[in-house]
């Protein structure tokens, strides 16, 4: 009797403690800080499943802007960083932060305007001369304003021009401060142009009569990539399931996974893991 309670009040002991199986499997997930653009074009959705079916791994996702994820991971707040801004990407690693990059997709960025184009620049490719026509005609511009790799990549291509949009700020060039979803719709609704990665806009619901004006400049290239955070500094960090995922990510498995995505028939991400 005395050794039946005993072994009833241990195993009520380790339920509350989280040692049985189940509840311990409960501690098999990760969370991946990362940008919006692979959260809100649906990516994620997609690949997810496939990695948590393999390896019964569950991802949890923080979706923010690239510059914010870099700062969550930083102060050690997940255990994968998934993100588009190399050189931020290279001073993550380079800092200690994270253990090793790896390229893992890739699509482009467009500026997307209403019908109406009231710069003039539909079909042009030159996205520097874009800008400084947008900017010349005063015509309304939305950015994010929010240090995520597209806000980075805009300011970028901004600097090859001599507009100063922080003297702009508030008259035609507007920083909405939010992510690309939420700036899309705002941009849509006053009639501006907006810089947007491609896979974000394909997925995009409420384009009315707004569609791509310019494409093809290769400064316009859109590199994704993926680092675990480095344990050692960070002693919290998962880093046997955080690998895995990294493993997974740039195997052959997990790049066709990515490829495989389309919507309206459209490949949004392209993998080059292996080149």
């Amino acid at each position: 009797m005395i050794r039946r309670c005993f072994l009833g009040l241990a195993a009520g002991l380790a339920l509350a403690l989280g040692l049985s199986g189940p509840a311990a499997a409960q501690d098999d997930f990760i969370i991946v800080q990362s940008t919006t653009s692979t959260q809100n074009s649906g990516l994620f959705d997609h690949i997810l499943p496939i990695f948590a079916e393999k390896t019964g791994i569950e991802v949890r996702v923080v979706a923010v802007g690239t510059g914010q994820a870099i700062k969550n991971a930083a102060n050690g707040d997940g255990d994968v960083l998934f993100v588009h801004s190399k050189p931020a990407e290279e001073k993550f690693v380079a800092d200690g932060n994270g253990v090793e990059r790896f390229d893992v997709m890739y699509n482009d960025f467009v500026i997307v305007g209403p019908a109406a184009d009231p710069a003039g620049v539909a079909g042009m490719s030159d996205v520097a001369a874009v800008l400084a026509k947008i900017a010349a005609a005063e015509a309304p511009f939305a950015s994010r304003g929010d240090d995520s790799g597209t806000h980075k990549a805009e300011l970028r291509l901004w600097g090859e021009t001599d507009v100063d949009v922080a003297a702009a700020s508030g008259g035609w060039y507007r920083e909405t401060g939010s992510g690309m979803g939420a700036t899309l719709n705002t941009g849509t609704a006053m009639g501006a142009y907006i810089m947007t990665d491609r896979a974000t806009w394909i997925s995009f619901g409420n384009k009315g009569d707004y569609q791509i004006a310019v494409e093809g400049d290769p400064k316009m290239f859109n590199q994704y990539g993926i680092i675990l955070v480095n344990p050692e500094k960070h002693p919290n960090v998962k880093a046997d399931l955080g690998q895995q995922f990294v493993d997974w990510i740039i195997s052959d498995e997990g790049q066709a996974a990515i490829a495989s995505y389309q919507v309206d028939d459209q490949q949004l991400f392209f993998p080059n893991a292996g080149s």
